[in-house]
Parts: structure tokens; sequence; C-alpha cells
């Protein structure tokens, strides 16, 4: 791995170096950053900006919501960009998510396949729809279950990659995400001090200037 420029001085919250190629970087980013900036002064501090500073070359390939954590893919030229985009839009990108959900769940392993779409009227809430929502599929596989706090950890592969479609699909099966601001009730909102979902695991194809990736992330939580 080749030796990182000095960090910037001040940084809010931790931004952890997975890997650095001369393709792509990756980075592990906090629950709390944004992964691109937003409108506003407010808005500026996100992953990209701080990725930037130190690889000014850097560019997005794809984002994580705000209050997710995990690996977080940047290309180091335009080429890597268009390349790694493809990958993603073409499914050829393995990603998995840990998440702990309220509620017991009963079923192990389950397909989740609901058609989602914005709830314009409340956005950027997302919500099932089968009239006019987008095919949108998640693999749901049942890691541990505490029976005590009525909680449950799980993996989450997501098949297709829309707006809050793991938050989303959690809520359609009864059992939102603990610590999720939009999609939880008071209680369950109450019970983490943060979402509580992560991407852990990242399986990145071959791209011109470098081989395929298996990289991976434990849970904070």
């Amino acid at each position: 791995m080749a030796a990182l420029p000095p960090a910037p001085d001040s940084q809010r919250l931790a931004l952890g170096w997975v890997h650095v190629g001369p393709g792509c970087l990756v980075v592990d980013k906090p629950s709390g950053l944004l992964s691109v900036p937003g409108r506003g002064e407010d808005k500026q501090d996100c992953a990209l900006h701080r990725v930037q500073a130190r690889f000014p070359e850097a560019l997005v390939v794809h984002r994580l919501d705000m209050a997710t954590s995990g690996l977080l893919v940047f290309a180091r030229s335009p080429a890597v960009q268009r390349e790694l985009s493809d990958a993603f839009a073409g499914r050829q990108v393995e990603k998995r998510y840990v998440a702990v959900l309220g509620g017991v769940l009963a079923t192990d392993d389950q397909l989740i396949d609901l058609p989602l779409v914005t709830d314009w009227p409340n956005r950027p809430r997302q919500m099932v729809c089968p009239e006019r929502g987008k095919p949108s599929q998640t693999r749901l596989r049942v890691l541990s279950r505490d029976e005590l706090a009525r909680t449950t950890r799980v993996e989450l592969t997501p098949y297709t990659g829309r707006s809050h479609q793991l938050r989303v699909h959690c809520l359609a099966l009864g059992h939102p995400i603990l610590g999720d601001a939009l999609y939880a009730p008071p209680e369950l909102l109450a019970a983490a001090p943060r979402l509580l979902l992560h991407a852990c695991a990242l399986g990145l194809p071959a791209t011109s200037l470098e081989g395929a990736l298996a990289l991976a992330s434990p849970p904070p939580f």
C-alpha cells in the first residue's frame, strides 16, 4: 500500500482508510458524515472533500446515506470511475451490510422483493408501491437473536441500489432498523445512539488499473 499524505488538521468524525490503490480508494465512513457535499456551507464537510484533501483526483463512484457507516469507494481517474460505476449499475459489485432490527424475526433467510418509490409529500422518505415503484430486492439473513432485548442482528445483501432500500425493506417486514430517524418509531429510534446499519463487505471487480478486491469492515456496534 502507498504511503498516505498527511491528514487534514481538523476532522469532526474520523475517516478510516481501508485501501489505497492505483485505481481506487476505499474508506470507512463514519455515521453522521455525508458522502458528498450538500447544499449550504454547513454541509460541505463530507467524505469526498476529506478524501480529495489527500488525493485531489478522487471521484465519486457511489454513496452511503449520511447515517450509514462503512465501506465507500472513490475512483482515481475518470476511466476507473466509469468502469466502477458500470459495475455497480450492472450488479457486478458484491455488497453486504450488518444491521440490528427491532423485534425478533422468525425466518432465518428470506428474499425481500418489494418495489420502491419516493414518498413525495414526505421526501426524502421512500415507500413500497406496487404500482409505481422500481423493482428492489434484498436478501436478509439472521445472524443472531436477542430475546431479552427483542432485537435481531441481520446481514443484508442488496441486489438493487434504490435510495433507502435496506431501511424501507426492513420497515416493510415490520422490523425497522434501530436508531433510524426516518423510519423507526420513537422507542426504536431511542434504542440506539445512531442508525445501526453498516456497510461491512465489498467485492469489486478488476479494473484497468488494478485487480479484483475483497474488502471488509467490522461493524462498530
